[in-house]
């Protein structure tokens, strides 16, 4: 009798310590879990305005091409670089962007910030396309 007692206790006794690093392995996966959704989240939030920076810059070297072609005038640049940026809801104003057009080149350029609010940090990301195109002759 003493003999099975003795081995219900150790039975006991292993059968708790797995079930308490059981826990342990819980609480790891909970905390991976939680910081891969806060990676997650932080990307949602950070990487769209870095991509609608690419495709305004992308526009802007793609008017500076075309202006100097067609012999597009100041307003006319603007006005078509304007609508890009309304389209991709950039937080920027018409009078903002800075065009300067001649024969012989077009230079525009545009700076602004977008403001990033993260669950406990705030973030103002600058961005500053700029794009310059001359005549062939």
């Amino acid at each position: 009798m003493n003999l099975l007692s003795v081995s219900v206790k150790r039975g006991r006794r292993a059968f708790a310590q797995g079930r308490s690093e059981r826990g342990e392995g819980k609480l790891k996966a909970v905390i991976y879990a939680a910081i891969i959704v806060l990676v997650i989240y932080a990307g949602v939030k950070l990487v769209p305005p870095y991509i609608s920076d690419y495709q305004l810059s992308d526009k802007m070297q793609e008017q500076a091409r075309y202006a100097v072609v067609n012999r597009y005038t100041e307003e006319q640049i603007r006005d078509n670089i304007f609508k890009v940026v309304q389209d991709l809801d950039i937080p920027a104003k018409r009078e903002d962007i800075k065009v300067l057009a001649s024969n012989a080149v077009v230079k525009i350029s545009l700076s602004y910030t977008v403001p990033v609010d993260l669950l406990f940090y705030h973030q103002d990301l600058n961005f500053s396309p700029s794009s310059e195109n001359k005549a062939l002759f």
